[in-house]
C-alpha cells in the first residue's frame, strides 16, 4: 500500500478501536479516539522511514521491528497503540500488496505476501484497504473481548491538556 492507504488505515482503525475500547456514542468515546489516533497513524507511517535509508519493505518492515516496537509499552510505558500502527501496516503491506514484505529481515531477504494483493496504483487499492480494516476492528474486538484487554488507561498521559 501506499502512504495514502496507511493513513486511511491507521485512521479508520482509530475510530472504530475507539468504539470497541469505549463503546458508545459519548465524550468518553470522542475522548479515546482522540488518545489513540496519533499513535496508530504515527505506528502506521513508521515503517516507510526505510525508504530514506536502507531497503524498503526489509529494513523496518520485518518482525524483529515489531517485536521492538511492542515491547515499549510494556518496558518503558510510553507509545502505547503505536504498535497496532505498526502491525496494521505490516498487514496492509502483507495481505493488500503484491509485492509483500520481508518479516524475516535481517535473517532472511525473501519477501512474503499473499496472492490476492492489488498494487499500490491499482484503482481498487483504497478499496482493499477498507476491507482489511473492516477486519483488523473485528480482529481487534475479539481479541479485546476474549483474549486480553488493549484498554490502557492514557488519562494520566493527557491530562496536562485537559482531556
Amino acid at each position: 500500500m501506499n502512504k495514502r492507504g496507511h493513513v486511511l488505515n491507521a485512521l479508520l482503525l482509530a475510530v472504530g478501536l475507539g468504539f470497541v475500547l469505549e463503546p458508545g456514542v459519548d465524550v468518553d468515546t470522542a475522548r479515546k479516539i482522540a488518545q489513540i489516533t496519533v499513535p496508530i497513524v504515527l505506528g502506521a507511517l513508521f515503517p516507510d522511514v526505510d525508504t530514506a535509508f536502507g531497503k524498503h519493505r526489509k529494513t523496518l518492515h520485518s518482525l524483529p521491528v515489531l517485536a521492538v516496537v511492542s515491547a515499549y509499552p510494556i518496558v518503558f510505558d510510553n507509545l502505547h497503540f503505536v504498535w497496532v500502527g505498526v502491525l496494521t501496516h505490516y498487514v496492509l503491506d502483507l495481505v493488500g500488496s503484491r509485492r509483500g514484505i520481508a518479516l524475516f529481515h535481517p535473517l532472511s531477504n525473501e519477501e512474503f505476501s499473499l496472492p490476492f494483493g492489488v498494487t499500490t496504483s491499482s484503482k481498487y487499492a483504497d478499496l482493499v484497504t477498507v476491507i482489511i480494516t473492516a477486519l483488523e476492528i473485528a480482529a481487534f474486538w475479539a481479541v479485546t473481548t476474549y483474549v486480553v484487554s488493549l484498554d490502557v488507561d492514557l488519562s494520566s498521559a493527557t491530562a496536562g491538556f485537559g482531556l
